[in-house]
């Protein structure tokens, strides 16, 4: 979506609660941002939602990965459109190698669902 707003958010969380299997119970960990939390969400039955601390990079992966990109890729740069910022951050024909880094700056081995 381009925008984040509570409307988007409750769209999110209609697709989330439509893939839940049935008669299970979905845990979406979210950040402090202001429409995570907005009384005006509508909080399907089958999501439970978990805020982070304020500030847990350790907890909160893509926050690491933000530093990572910040970093190395978007910092010093100036673009002419919304247009162009979107194409800088997806990177396309990102090498492999940098698709590894980053996945594994956002890795939490503790994390896993094993099965």
């Amino acid at each position: 979506m381009p925008v984040v707003s509570i409307d988007a958010m409750n769209q999110h969380l209609a697709e989330i609660s439509k893939c839940v299997s049935v008669s299970a119970i979905a845990l979406l960990i979210l950040d402090g941002a202001g429409w995570h939390s907005s009384p005006q969400l509508i909080l399907p039955k089958n999501i439970v939602l978990m805020p982070l601390p304020s500030y847990a990079p350790e907890l909160n992966s893509v926050e690491n990965i933000w530093d990572y990109l910040r970093s190395n890729f978007l910092s010093h740069c100036v673009w002419d459109t919304y247009e162009a910022i979107l194409d800088a951050c997806a990177m396309p024909g990102t090498p492999s190698w940098q698709i590894e880094v980053i996945v594994s700056i956002g890795t939490r081995e503790w994390a896993q669902v094993k099965t």
